[in-house]
């Protein structure tokens, strides 16, 4: 097993889970930060989701080789663990954002009208 290829690895899976949960969940307001128009938006979306997807798959196949290919003695001092948490961590946060898009409505709730008030129509 070859930890520093597995590091590798590892590290392009999670820059993957951040660049698909900034493209996915928070488009708009990179959107925002950066002026882009309605059209850059969207195109700032869809490579977001390519480059992820091209980064992961890149990194799980890097991680596999890692896996299979023979020991190196400088990786002795090398730790996965924490990087393996962090993509737990990641992948946890993708999936409770998730399931709080399905939740929120995009239309702002409305507030009642206080006596006296009315609806200019």
């Amino acid at each position: 097993m070859r930890k520093r290829s597995i590091r590798n690895g590892m590290r392009l899976v999670l820059a993957a889970l951040v660049l698909i949960i900034l493209a996915s969940f928070y488009h708009d307001r990179v959107a925002e930060i950066l002026s882009l128009s309605l059209d850059a938006e969207m195109r700032f979306y869809r490579l977001g989701i390519f480059w992820a997807a091209a980064m992961g798959g890149y990194g799980v196949v890097l991680t596999a080789f890692g896996l299979v290919l023979q020991r190196n003695p400088r990786d002795a001092g090398i730790r996965i663990l924490p990087l393996f948490v962090m993509i737990i961590c990641m992948v946890s946060f993708f999936f409770y954002l998730l399931a709080a898009s399905f939740d929120s409505s995009r239309n702002p709730p409305r507030e009642r009208l206080r006596p006296g008030e009315t609806i200019t129509i």
